[in-house]
């Protein structure tokens, strides 16, 4: 049977995807506006909400020490791309002399900044890093959200705006920075506004959507259950310190029982026993021993909400980088849980940190080298970089450096990538090796052994030995090219 006209209409006013349509289990949800309006009104509370569990809960101090550790370690290091490997030496030497000096407030090295940098990123969504040439060389000074205030924003006229402390040219492109002439929690501080040029800062966030101008804080999917969490814990903690506390209640119907001798403050009796003591008791007296509740399914109920902290925490984290706990893991559960990790590690890595925070600093540092008079060369083979991130090592190092060997063996990596990702030079690190007569021994036997076992194409190469025994017959021989 048909549907009427009427019928019909309905039908297909009627909406299909459950998660836009409406009615009791949708009841009190609230709905997401624009990226840049929500960060604007939620980026203060979730900032400093952010920052107290970060210094106050051991569990976010540790994962996001985990973070920090693995997205930068010793640092992401720049290799020179230039042609001339007499230029990449003067880049690099002056690189590491540079990286001591780095910090404009002489805090810590030039890779401590990378690591600080990801650090506010994490806590508080965003990090600014303000590029200071100076006579002696570039100065970087980071500065946190508060710094570049949400609230600035304004019509400049000729199509030119600021969106929370962002200048926009007509195009949208961001032109500008207005920053705080000094920090806000100085004494003498100044609500004047300094406006820093797009290409003397560098702004590192994790964008969510298209058009995002600000960041927030990675903490903020999981704020409200972490209080929730710390609440119950705290309420467990307090119910096994009571029960600890006391015990034992003692039954007196008449009041007049002094079974037990010790000290009596407002009712509370505090008295010892001898191992083995018996006491005799009136009648109708009574003891009652405090027996605690035990904890039952609450520490794995609080497990399972330390996974979803752990899962909703910026690029979701494995469990135990929270809790410290592989009681419950294996090889291949843990060598699983890497892989993800990792994967996300590596897009966070280029795609942000050398992306926003990396190349805007290497270029500015050759531009400060170049106008110095320091190096001189075609700047665009001078801007060439790659950027080598920290080796993560295996469970297994044994296994992961035959791997490393494997890969090289086949082609599939270069000596130049794999020694940077240990922080070495290549060429300083051959210059070492060339000193000492061992270590060419030792390269040369290694280098002979991988060219033996192994051939460009993958396929096993015959050795010396090999090669002198007699083929059989219409047996023929092709070497790789």
């Amino acid at each position: 049977m048909g549907l009427t006209d009427g019928e019909a209409a309905a039908d297909l006013q009627a909406r299909r995807f459950d998660a836009a349509g409406g009615g009791r289990r949708w009841q009190g949800v609230q709905t997401f506006g624009n990226i840049n309006s929500e960060i604007g009104a939620a980026a203060g509370p979730v900032l400093r909400r952010a920052a107290y569990y970060c210094r106050n809960n051991p569990w976010i101090s540790n994962g996001i020490n985990a973070i920090v550790a693995n997205a930068v370690g010793p640092g992401i290091k720049p290799q020179s791309l230039h042609p001339d490997e007499a230029v990449r030496d003067v880049l690099h030497a002056r690189w590491d002399r540079w990286l001591e000096v780095a910090d404009a407030d002489g805090v810590t090295d030039g890779y401590g900044l990378q690591a600080l940098g990801v650090r506010t990123m994490v806590e508080a969504g965003e990090c600014f890093a303000h590029l200071l040439p100076t006579q002696a060389g570039l100065r970087v000074r980071l500065y946190d959200p508060e710094m570049v205030p949400r609230d600035e924003t304004r019509e400049l006229g000729d199509g030119r705006r600021i969106l929370q402390g962002i200048e926009l040219d007509p195009d949208g492109m961001r032109a500008a920075f207005w920053v705080h002439r000094t920090r806000p929690e100085v004494p003498a501080f100044s609500t004047e506004l300094v406006r820093v040029s797009a290409d003397a800062m560098a702004h590192c966030f994790l964008p969510l959507a298209p058009g995002q101008l600000r960041g927030i804080s990675w903490l903020a999917p999981v704020l409200l259950r972490l209080h929730e969490i710390d609440l119950t814990e705290d309420a467990h903690l307090v119910r096994q310190k009571v029960a600890a506390l006391l015990c034992a209640f003692l039954i007196d119907p008449t009041g007049t029982a002094n079974v037990f001798q010790g000290t009596n403050v407002q009712g509370v009796l505090s008295t010892g026993m001898e191992p083995g003591t018996l006491k005799a008791l009136p009648p109708g007296t009574d003891v009652k021993f405090s027996d605690p509740a035990e904890l039952g399914d609450a520490i794995q109920f609080l497990k399972l909400q330390l996974g979803s902290v752990a899962a909703g925490l910026g690029i979701g984290v494995p469990t135990y980088l929270l809790d410290n706990d592989v009681s419950a893991a294996n090889y291949s559960s843990l060598r699983a849980a890497l892989l993800e990790f990792r994967a996300r590690l590596e897009q966070l890595q280029h795609s942000v940190i050398v992306h926003m925070l990396c190349r805007p600093i290497w270029r500015m540092w050759v531009l400060t080298e170049v106008l110095a008079g320091r190096i001189a060369g075609d700047l665009d083979a001078l801007l060439a970089v790659e950027w080598i991130t920290p080796r993560q090592p295996w469970v297994d190092p044994e296994n992961d450096s035959k791997a490393i060997a494997l890969q090289l063996g086949l082609g599939l990596t270069s000596r130049r990538r794999e020694v940077a990702a240990l922080g070495w030079n290549v060429e300083q690190l051959n210059r070492e090796i060339a000193r000492d007569p061992i270590n060419v021994e030792i390269m040369a036997a290694a280098r002979a052994r991988s060219l033996g076992s192994v051939s460009g194409d993958g396929a096993p190469t015959p050795s010396s030995a090999q090669a002198s025994r007699p083929l059989p017959p219409n047996t023929t021989v092709r070497h790789a090219a």
